[in-house]
């Protein structure tokens, strides 16, 4: 019995579950940038020396880029070019969007020239008819960038609100964010975030049929699930396999890629996360 991984890891003769090589288009892992967790270029390296094979993105937060000098954050895009990662920039667009047409192709111009390759279109704050996004999708594919627009159910999502904030605001259809989204898939976009709030952040109850009705609507290949937190990953790889996209903080690389590779897990998951190489 023989490893299928392309990898140089250590203890190479135990099995495990297939992993493709990168730059991957299933089983995404990207992870979050500095914002939570205050860190720099150092430390950044350090993630990638350790964990580097898994990690195909990095992704700004909350525009915290724009807090920080710009060789630093060239510095940041230029160490995961350098390990064949992307760097996304998160969803500050919504704050761009307020000032204008002219602010957001000067947004897309310096975020091109800082190393971002991935422009996520945000639509938790604003209420950006589908028309709207469809066109940002378009102007950000036509600056040279990748476009990845962030759908969520939950009104209000993405800003860290509490529970019961989020509680006293609307959700959104699954059918209306299924559409929108093939509507920006067939516009160029990349790939679709998908928004934890709702489904398995700030509720009381998950709502695992949303997520099941998003991937059967557009495609497990054409969606990446926010999941930065243990027991929501584990249950994306538990029901959906190791090729689903994930997004997570990056102090959770290593656990998430053992339950990938099959190499250790909890009580539902040990042992069981199977996929052949081809």
């Amino acid at each position: 019995m023989s490893n299928e991984i392309p990898y140089d890891v250590s203890f190479n003769f135990i099995p495990r579950a297939h992993r493709p090589a990168k730059p991957r288009t299933r089983g995404i892992t990207e992870i979050r940038a500095p914002y939570y967790s205050t860190f720099g270029t150092r430390h950044l390296e350090d993630v990638f020396d350790v964990a580097g094979q898994w990690v195909d993105g990095i992704k700004w937060a909350g525009g915290s880029f724009a807090l920080l000098p710009s060789e630093q954050v060239r510095a940041f895009s230029d160490i995961a070019h350098k390990n064949d990662a992307y760097v996304s920039s998160g969803g500050w667009i919504e704050t761009i969007l307020r000032y204008g047409d002219d602010a957001v192709d000067h947004y897309l111009k310096e975020a091109k020239e800082s190393g971002f390759d991935v422009i996520e279109i945000s639509t938790g704050f604003i209420m950006l008819p589908t028309s709207g996004l469809v066109r940002l999708v378009e102007k950000v594919t036509k600056a040279g960038l990748k476009a990845k627009p962030e759908l969520g159910i939950q009104i209000g999502s993405g800003g860290d609100s509490g529970e019961a904030e989020l509680a006293a605001e609307s959700k959104k259809d699954i059918g209306d964010l299924v559409d929108r989204a093939q509507k920006c898939l067939d516009a160029g976009a990349s790939i679709v975030m998908i928004e934890s709030e709702g489904i398995t952040e700030n509720v009381t109850e998950w709502n695992t049929g949303a997520a099941a009705s998003i991937i059967n609507g557009v495609g497990l290949e054409n969606v990446m699930f926010e999941a930065a937190d243990g027991p929501v990953f584990e249950w994306y790889i538990k029901n959906y396999g190791n090729e689903v996209n994930l997004f997570v903080d990056h102090s959770q690389i290593l656990q998430l890629e053992g339950l990938r590779q099959n190499i250790w897990g909890n009580k539902s998951t040990w042992g069981r996360v199977i996929n052949p190489a081809a």
